[in-house]
């Protein structure tokens, strides 16, 4: 291609596994990874059939297996869903406010009716006296993960975006929270490029060092 790209499991279950290895969650830090879609809800789907729903269950279970593996597991990270079943949005939420996750990281897909490329980051539209403060460590986290993707992938950097949606909304008062998409399923060579198990390697290491530089950052 010309430009190189370079679960929750049950809600209750993960939510019983933080009782149980309470000290141990506490003791290092809480990402919560959300995996968009699944289930009956396909997400976007690509113009060579790709859903979004698969593709970002497999970037998502990737930066696990990488936390492990690069950094020993350095950070606990726990999926919004591990397989394909459909997740409300404000179990998502609930969630990572359970976990006391430090942060939040929505994974989806784009789409459009023309040739758009590139990835994109979106925090909350509205500040207020709560949310203020995560919003701009939110832009922060947002802006690791994009330069993360620049720099060694060459995805296009659309930059950091402001939107009201619903799982930013009502996590942002817990934790800094963006809604990372991907690139475009619509777009010829993103969509391909999806299908490669090294190109979906590589991006799920670009999200993980991107968190891993923010929380660095913020040390």
């Amino acid at each position: 291609m010309k430009k190189v790209l370079k679960n929750v499991s049950f809600v209750f279950l993960l939510l019983k596994i933080c009782l149980i290895f309470g000290q141990e969650v506490h003791s290092r830090k809480v990402i919560a990874v959300d995996v968009g879609h699944g289930g009956k809800d396909s997400g976007a789907i690509g113009i060579n059939g790709i859903k979004e729903k698969d593709v970002v269950l497999g970037i998502a279970k990737e930066i696990c297996v990488l936390n492990k593996m690069i950094f020993k597991g350095r950070y606990d990270i726990y999926l919004t869903r591990y397989d394909d079943r459909f997740i409300l949005i404000s179990d998502r939420s609930r969630l990572a406010k359970s976990l006391n996750a430090c942060m939040f990281v929505s994974l989806h897909c784009n789409a459009s009716t023309n040739n758009s490329r590139g990835m994109e980051v979106y925090t909350l539209n509205s500040f207020s006296e709560d949310s203020g403060p995560n919003i701009k460590k939110s832009i922060a986290l947002g802006t690791e993960i994009l330069g993360e993707a620049n720099l060694h992938l060459k995805i296009e950097n659309r930059g950091m975006k402001f939107a009201n949606f619903q799982v930013l909304r009502e996590t942002i008062g817990y934790c800094p929270a963006i809604l990372v998409e991907l690139g475009f399923l619509t777009n010829s060579d993103e969509s391909a490029y999806f299908l490669e198990t090294s190109n979906v390697n590589a991006i799920a290491l670009a999200i993980l060092l991107g968190m891993d530089n923010y929380l660095k950052i913020q040390l």
